[in-house]
Formats: structure tokens, sequence, C-alpha cells
């Protein structure tokens, strides 16, 4: 098949499902092609192990935010989920952003859209919104500040005390650093079906078996979960507290797929995934969304440059805005 032609193709069907060679080293050929593209790839905590370890990059949603605005490529790859990719194109409009997989979507997103946002806002028109990265880029365009769960406390803190805030779209974040902060935020009615997946019965069996384990949470989980924690803290955060709390053991209540770069940072140390209500093949909570990329996707969207993200001109310039008041604020 011709190049022009596979491209029509991948137009219609919107993911990347073409042939390859049995035998092609998917390594081998992504970091050739990332030399001849001069593209550089992005992927989140939750992509798959061989994906984290030919990133160039690999990070939660602030950092990857970081480096999305820092890169000198031609051709940035995100090995992530929709809306990521997007922020990425919001910071980048003159780059070209692909995506292994389009159907990489996420339920957090999902669950607030700009119209019923809007809404919302137009019945509260006195109040500063908030929104956290999980959204889509019109969400964006109508925010006045955006977050992710590193920096969310740090945003709301930075917003003077008499200003009412609308926090959206997760609800468990928003009641988490309503405690944190003692502010009286408005929360819209989202959450992670991810997060939301872990039995806190089955949580305690399982530090029953591991008394001695330190439980550590995502702030995207129920409030019955995170009061079982030692630890609650982003992505990033999860891992740097393994790293430095002298605990043998550790029960991780966020998406697995973080368990593989934190075992490369503490090789010395038991990680156990905290298990989910639904028996699967790991016992743990796993994201279907980030789970669609995988190394073929990977090839095949930088060989042919698709699917490409694209963000209109007038979105992405008021999408550009709460982004970068997020960063200027975390920078300080």
């Amino acid at each position: 098949m011709n190049i022009n032609k596979a491209k029509e193709n991948l137009k219609e069907i919107g993911f990347l499902e073409l042939d390859t060679p049995k035998d092609l080293d998917y390594v081998k050929e992504i970091l050739k092609l990332k030399k001849e593209k001069n593209a550089v790839i992005l992927a989140h905590y939750y992509q798959e192990p061989a994906i984290q370890d030919i990133a160039d990059f690999v990070g939660d949603s602030l950092q990857l935010s970081y480096k999305a605005n820092e890169v000198d490529a031609d051709l940035i790859v995100f090995a992530g989920v929709h809306f990521m990719a997007e922020t990425a194109k919001i910071l980048n409009p003159n780059k070209k952003v692909v995506l292994p997989d389009l159907n990489a979507g996420c339920s957090l997103a999902e669950s607030c859209e700009a119209k019923d946002l809007q809404a919302f806002k137009d019945k509260h028109p006195d109040h500063l919104v908030i929104t956290y990265v999980n959204t889509s880029a019109e969400v964006k365009a109508i925010s006045d500040i955006c977050c992710t769960s590193s920096n969310a406390k740090k945003i709301v803190d930075s917003v003077p005390l008499d200003q009412p805030i609308i926090f959206a779209p997760d609800r468990n974040l928003g009641a988490w650093i309503k405690k944190e902060t003692g502010r009286d935020m408005l929360l819209w009615d989202g959450a992670c079906v991810v997060h939301e997946a872990f039995s806190i019965d089955k949580l305690l069996k399982t530090y029953n078996v591991h008394p001695d384990a330190k439980i550590i949470a995502h702030p995207e989980s129920e409030d019955h979960i995170l009061k079982t924690a030692a630890y609650i803290g982003s992505t990033s955060g999860l891992i740097n507290y393994a790293k430095t709390n002298p605990a043998k053991e550790f029960i991780v209540a966020t998406e697995a797929g973080i368990l593989h770069e934190m075992q490369k940072e503490v090789p010395d140390k038991k990680l156990i995934p905290a298990p989910a209500v639904e028996d699967n093949s790991c016992a743990c909570s796993e994201c279907p969304y980030m789970k669609l990329n995988n190394m073929k996707k990977l090839y095949l969207c930088m060989k042919y440059e698709l699917p490409e993200i694209q963000v209109p001109d007038d979105i992405q310039k008021k999408a550009l805005i709460p982004i970068q008041r997020m960063l200027e604020i975390s920078a300080k």
C-alpha cells in the first residue's frame, strides 16, 4: 500500500490498525523514525512498559505540559490520551502533534462537556472556573485557570479568599482540595473510572497481609480510599514518596501503569497494586483508554504522521490562556 492510500485509510478508520511485518523490530524502527523526522516521544506513566522505555520523556500531566512547552522538535508524538495530545497542540500550534490511537479518550474528560459547563457558569457568573487538565480543548477555552493533581492545591491557594470557585470536573480531587485548602468550592460531578474502581474491602484485606506497607493514593480516588492512605499525591508525587520513604512495601492506589517507572526508582522495594472491585487479569485498576496505545500503533503513527491532533485557532488561543496561567503559577 502506498503512503497516500494508507493515509486515506487512516483518516477513514480514525486509528492505526494497518498490517506490519511479523518480525518488525518496533524499537529499531521507531528510533530510526524519531531521528529522521526530528520527533520527540512524550509518554504518560500509565502507558505500557515498552512505550515508557522508548519515550524521550515519561511523566504525569504537569510534567508533560512543561515538556510540551519546551520541546524543540518538528513532530510531537504523544503516547497518552486525547486531552494530553490536545494540550500539547495548544501549547505548540505550529508543530505537528500525533496520537497513536484517536480512540484513547478519558472518562473524566467525557464527564464534562463545554456546553454543560458553560450553562453551569452562566448560573454562577461571579465564580472563577478552575478545570483539571483532564478536559477537552473546548472546556479549557471557557476556563480561567487549569490545574493538575500535582498543582491543584497551589492553584486554588493562588486565588483570593473572597473569590468563589467552580472546580471541574473531578469531584474526588475537588473534595480533597476543599479539605486541604478550606475553600468552599462548587464541584462538578465527574470522576475517573480507574480511580473509582478500587475496592475498600480488598484494599483492607491486602493491607492485613502486608501490615508494614504504606498505602499511597492518587487524589482522584474516592474518600474512603484516601482515608486509608499514608500519602495522597499526584502520579509523580507517589513515585517521589516511594523513593524517599524508608518503608519497604507500598500499596499503590492509582493506575497500575505507574508501577513500571516506580519499580525502576525503587528496585529494592515491593510495590503492590491496590485491588479493583472487578476481577481482571492483574487484579488492579487499569485505564482501558491508556492501554489502547501500543508499540505497533506508535510506529505507524510516526511513519504516517497520523492521526494528527487538530485544534481550531479560536479554541487554541482561548485554551492557551488558562494553561499558561497554570504554568506560571506552578513555576513560582
